[in-house]
């Protein structure tokens, strides 16, 4: 999600340490404790806005949500959004997704979340799809045994190709939506991008998938 750059974005995160994690590289093995209990860790790699991430943590108080973005300005949005909702179950990360071995112990996570990523349609750009087989060794580290990715897309092109590289890289796909809002699914949180495009009548495709042993 490309945004304009907003003025005093930065001293905005500096000055909500208790959402915004500056050092997470300290937090590796010890997210517990600074969330200071015991409840299972999702987090959501590309959070954007934060609609996702903040709607999630109201629902389920019993679950810690971290949500990881690269944008400055962006995550400042995803501040506004966690604040309004006093959600003491969020923090905020200003991370490439790339790096999360840095940030996170192995099976320190137990579940992720990959909502409208960007799909990089040129093939010489396939190495940056979130998808991609390095992006899955990197998850897969920090995931449990049998550890699962939820991903959401409006991107059929990055669906099919997600689809696939999950697939060749092992992995079992669990369930697959090709129509996320005309289906039965229950308790599904939109993001901003979510919303948008299923507006203008878009079909939003959904995947869980799960680590092999």
């Amino acid at each position: 999600m490309r945004v304009r750059r907003r003025k005093g974005a930065e001293e905005h995160l500096a000055n909500h340490p208790q959402f915004v994690v500056s050092k997470p590289e300290d937090a590796k093995g010890h997210w517990h404790e600074l969330f200071g209990n015991n409840n299972p860790i999702h987090i959501e790699v590309g959070s954007g806005k934060g609609a996702f991430i903040t709607g999630m943590a109201k629902k389920h108080p019993d679950i810690n949500y971290i949500g990881i973005d690269l944008q400055l300005s962006v995550l400042s949005y995803a501040l506004d959004k966690v604040i309004a909702s006093d959600c003491p179950n969020v923090k905020l990360l200003l991370v490439d997704g790339s790096s999360l071995t840095d940030y996170f112990e192995n099976s320190e996570v137990d579940l992720m979340y990959l909502n409208f990523s960007d799909p990089w349609p040129k093939k010489r750009h396939e190495k940056r799809r979130l998808t991609y087989k390095t992006f899955l060794d990197t998850y897969q580290q920090i995931l449990p045994e049998k550890g699962e990715i939820h991903f959401k897309t409006d991107n059929r092109g990055l669906f099919e190709y997600s689809l696939a590289s999950m697939s060749q890289y092992g992995m079992t796909i669990k369930q697959v939506w090709l129509d996320l809002h005309a289906s039965d699914f229950e308790g599904n949180v939109m993001t901003e991008y979510e919303e948008k495009f299923s507006n203008k009548g878009q079909v939003i495709y959904r995947v869980e998938v799960s680590f092999n042993s």
